[in-house]
């Protein structure tokens, strides 16, 4: 549990626990829920959970507005109940990792009430807050990613305020070091709570622009992170995030961090085709962030060459830093539904899929889930709850799909996620892909997940190796790990139609290495790769 650099290689959980477990019967999930749940979250043989926020918040935008970044919201418990799942999930063996929204709060903190009073009180200064135009408009062209202007008009203080999402979600202004100093101490509340580290959100959000410069207009032809329903994505965001201020808050970030020992954080970087060069700064020379991670594999896009390219870029762009692979979270349509062709097996890719991301150089992330093969859910407009989705629909159906309760129990009303009625209604295809029926068939989607990450466990290769990409052929992404006497040759056929690979001459022995799954056949120097085809195998 003290070992210090736990989370590199580490396999993490995300738990969003208001689609995990209901105990009270209201609906919605709760930490005596996740709590519950521990022991199978350490049989699927991962290295710590991630929560998503759980604190006091009016859930404006489903907890990333929180009002007391030091209390749990009455909708999941108590602080006592948060303790006793910290101690439950140190038990098994894992380490605990909190959703740390640090950007902006919720328009209810009191940090901002008292800063929008007036502009002479003590945190009058506390937010980010400019003077209109002399034609009233906003000071400068910046957007929401919820949509519309990034600005506000406060008829107090009569002057806007800058919100990068909703407008009841103000940034905080990190050019005050007082505010600083207050995130840090909330930070160090749940360190002395004894959590294991932190994920992250919207890290480079943090710092803006101080002569709030207009962003200029994203080029065209080149690829940003954003739907092109949300016309955020028409600006390069030049002045409005990653602004290198940014990187002497994370400094400070680090210090308090390592007073606690082996603890670690992973940041979300948001930041267009500038996203992995963003993660080299923010997690390289060892005294910022431990982990990164980016859209670049949350994207819509599936192919060998997009995943090579994006290994690579990482690769050249990080010297000492270190990057956390996801294919789902909370924020984006599930992988097995953006990467599966219509009509195609989802199944199939859910076990193709998890193949990949455990023999990937860097920590990986799985959601709530995709361990059982989890599709994007269907949901009309009147169950959507996500403010990003209602104000985009239908171009964009927003987050709701992806964080629809889990299944745990077939025959039970809601999947046996609640009593009640679900915060979100539960999809009859979700059900009756339940925990209990997926732990009776030994060739599921949730046993083939236990094997690959018991096997990864087992390679050192895999989780701390260096990686090598060798040349393959447009639909075929081949690569060597390396740790110490072990070399592992991986090989992947993304594509439904069947490819082959030519060992390369001087290679050695080629010795398949047990990869759960039936693995691609081996001929002399020619392996055969039918559609989704994985071979692990032993270089000698």
């Amino acid at each position: 549990m003290d070992k210090s650099d736990w989370w590199r290689g580490g396999v993490i959980y995300q738990v969003y626990p208001r689609s995990f477990q209901d105990t009270t019967g209201d609906g919605s999930g709760d930490l005596p829920g996740v709590t519950r749940r521990v022991a199978y979250i350490a049989s699927l043989g991962v290295d710590a959970i991630w929560l998503s926020p759980f604190f006091k918040s009016p859930m404006a935008d489903m907890g990333y507005d929180v009002s007391d970044y030091c209390a749990v919201d009455p909708m999941f418990g108590t602080l006592e109940d948060f303790d006793e799942l910290i101690a439950e999930a140190h038990r098994h063996g894992l380490k605990v990792i909190i959703d740390q929204v640090l950007s902006h709060s919720s328009d209810r903190h009191p940090w901002f009430i008292e800063s929008r009073a007036s502009r002479t009180n003590r945190k009058s200064d506390w937010y980010v807050w400019a003077d209109a135009k002399p034609d009233g408009t906003a000071p400068n062209n910046w957007l929401s990613i919820f949509g519309g202007p990034a600005w506000e008009w406060d008829s107090t203080r009569k002057q806007y305020y800058l919100h990068n999402f909703l407008a009841s979600q103000p940034d905080l202004n990190f050019h005050n070091p007082d505010v600083q100093d207050a995130l840090l101490e909330t930070v160090r509340f749940w360190l002395e709570r004894g959590v294991d580290g932190f994920r992250l959100d919207t890290v480079n959000f943090y710092v803006h622009d101080r002569q709030l410069r207009d962003n200029p207009p994203f080029p065209r032809g080149r690829s940003n992170d954003i739907s092109d329903a949300n016309p955020y994505g028409y600006q390069d965001h030049l002045y409005d995030k990653t602004q290198p201020e940014n990187l002497d808050f994370l400094r400070r970030f680090r210090t308090l961090l390592d007073e606690y020992g082996a603890r670690a954080a992973v940041g979300e970087v948001g930041d267009g085709e500038r996203s992995l060069r963003t993660v080299a700064a923010y997690t390289g020379g060892g005294d910022k962030l431990q982990m990164c991670y980016t859209f670049d594999l949350l994207s819509p896009e599936f192919s060998a060459v997009h995943v090579r390219e994006s290994v690579e870029a990482f690769e050249n762009a990080v010297a000492d830093g270190w990057i956390c692979w996801a294919f789902s979270n909370h924020d984006v349509i599930r992988h097995v539904s953006r990467w599966t062709k219509p009509g195609g097996d989802t199944d199939a890719m859910a076990r193709f899929s998890i193949a990949l991301l455990a023999c990937l150089r860097g920590s990986i992330c799985l959601y709530q889930g995709e361990e059982l093969g989890l599709e994007e859910a269907e949901l009309a407009f009147e169950d959507l709850r996500d403010p990003y989705g209602i104000r985009f629909w239908p171009g964009f159906k927003g987050r709701d799909g992806c964080r629809t309760p889990m299944v745990w129990n077939s025959g039970e009303p809601n999947g046996g996620f609640t009593t009640g009625k679900p915060w979100l209604p539960v999809p009859e295809s979700h059900r009756v892909r339940a925990v209990d029926v997926q732990e009776e068939d030994g060739n599921s989607v949730l046993v083939r997940y236990r094997d690959v990450l018991a096997f990864r466990k087992e390679h050192p290769a895999l989780s701390i190796g260096t990686i090598e990409m060798l040349d393959a052929g447009k639909d075929v992404l081949a690569f060597v790990r390396e740790a110490g006497n072990e070399r592992l040759l991986c090989l992947f056929n993304c594509s439904g139609g069947s490819d082959e690979w030519n060992i390369p001459a001087g290679s050695g022995a080629v010795i398949p290495a047990g990869f759960p799954g039936a693995e691609a056949p081996i001929d002399g120097s020619r392996i055969s790769l039918p559609p989704f085809a994985v071979l692990v195998a032993r270089l000698e």
